[in-house]
């Protein structure tokens, strides 16, 4: 911790913006990683950590485990007017793993070097849980209630599909989110900076549906010095060569046309979602994000079979990461089965839906007023995520939800390379700017 906060603490003046910083560091070095098998180590610990800083302004949060070690908190602030539909603002504190060895700074460090919070999570999404819990802790300190009551989820296990996160609480703690018709969360808000007079901030309306695979091909096994017409491997990595290879057809939902049409205003050109290449050339540092909206993909990502090199296994398995866009999944799955043929098996990991709202009503307006304060260039686009968030869980209950983590970036940095990425690291600045359009948005929400 810095003097500076140590002296303003002591005196009563710290504010979201002086701790910010501290808090995303403190939640990057612990260490959340998320296998996807249980053997992370630091669920619980972020947990306890996010209960601990709710509760010292006043709060009585509560932490619930799913299973040992995985565990989510979540509190209830009330409001000026509690009669109204309250607000969830949600977070993920785990992460993918890392490396440390491909990394320039240690992932699980919270190092700060030019100008930017280096870790693992320092964009996915540790930036976004400090920056609410300085909004938070600010508020509170201060008195200041928000227009209505706001509910806090900060959740395991989001990176492996949200079972023993938003899943679980959904379907066992429904009540938490009693009267919540509104939500805000990850993979929103920030900036792409068009030129000198205009910034774009992506808004999440939308994101694609998964559905995670496995493919299995079963074969003849026999001694790999023998010729063998039935082999499990050569089958399945046909099929899976077709499969990663195929390109499926550009489809233009409501939302990634709206978000087309808007960056051709800004830019003064048309783009043409036929031509791919010409579009995504004219996207900069977001052409990653924006990119495998245009359609379906499915991307083979594990392969597994055999066991000695001289036998011909009779079983061979792979596993799809598949997405795809909102209102497209019979085809997909349709294209899926032609493509790999009648000797694949294919069954669900994990599946989930896609969803998409509209880019309308007061909360959106809350929204672009904030940032237009704090950026008077800015100007807020609907976008539909490649990927998918906790969000779809919370659709369930019935609440709308938004892609809402507000940055402004240097135009020079990889966002999109951030995610899942080595040397992740968010702007010192970025979390700052966060923390104050975050306390506007609360005023007019």
């Amino acid at each position: 911790m810095s003097e500076s906060i140590s002296a303003a603490r002591a005196t009563g003046t710290v504010s979201g913006e002086d701790e910010v910083v501290d808090l995303c560091r403190d939640l990057i070095r612990i260490d959340t990683s998320n296998y996807g098998d249980h053997s992370g180590p630091g669920e619980r610990a972020a947990a306890e950590y996010v209960a601990e800083k709710l509760a010292e302004v006043g709060l009585e949060p509560q932490i619930f485990e799913s299973h040992q070690g995985r565990a989510s908190t979540v509190a209830r602030i009330e409001g000026e007017d509690p009669s109204r539909p309250a607000l969830l603002i949600h977070g993920h504190t785990d992460v993918v793993p890392a490396n440390a060895h491909d990394w320039t700074h240690h992932p699980f460090s919270g190092e700060i070097a030019d100008g930017c919070v280096w870790g693992r999570g320092a964009v996915d999404m540790k930036d976004m849980d400090a920056m609410t819990l300085a909004v938070v802790r600010d508020r509170l300190r201060s008195g200041r209630k928000p227009p209505r009551d706001i509910v806090l989820a900060f959740l395991a296990d989001e990176e492996a599909g949200g079972v023993y996160g938003a899943r679980h609480l959904v379907d066992r703690h429904p009540d938490l989110f009693e009267g919540v018709s509104e939500a805000i969360g990850e993979v929103g808000g920030f900036s792409f900076t068009v030129n000198e007079n205009l910034r774009l901030y992506l808004v999440e309306t939308a994101q694609k549906g998964m559905h995670w695979m496995r493919l299995t091909v079963d074969g003849t096994a026999g001694h790999g010095s023998m010729t063998n017409n039935d082999n499990a491997i050569t089958e399945l990595c046909e099929a899976v060569g077709r499969l990663g290879r195929h390109k499926f057809p550009v489809r233009v939902t409501k939302t990634v046309r709206s978000f087309l049409d808007e960056l051709s205003d800004a830019l003064g050109t048309p783009l043409d979602p036929e031509n791919m290449e010409e579009t995504l050339a004219k996207l900069g540092g977001i052409a990653k994000l924006i990119g495998a909206t245009l359609q379906n993909t499915a991307a083979p990502t594990m392969l597994g079979a055999g066991y000695k090199v001289n036998v011909i296994p009779g079983q061979a398995t792979a596993h799809v990461d598949g997405r795809f866009l909102p209102g497209y999944e019979e085809e997909f799955l349709a294209d899926i089965d032609r493509i790999l043929g009648p000797r694949v098996r294919r069954e669900d990991v994990h599946a989930d839906k896609a969803l998409e709202t509209t880019f309308d009503g007061a909360l959106v307006d809350a929204m672009q007023s904030a940032l237009k304060a704090e950026d008077p260039i800015a100007r807020a686009v609907p976008y539909c995520l490649s990927g998918g968030t906790d969000a779809k869980s919370f659709d369930d209950l019935g609440i709308r939800c938004f892609g809402f983590a507000p940055l402004r970036l240097p135009p020079e940095l990889d966002f999109a390379g951030m995610f899942h990425g080595v040397d992740e690291r968010v702007p010192v600045d970025g979390l700052k700017f966060g923390v104050r359009v975050l306390d506007r948005f609360l005023d007019a929400c």
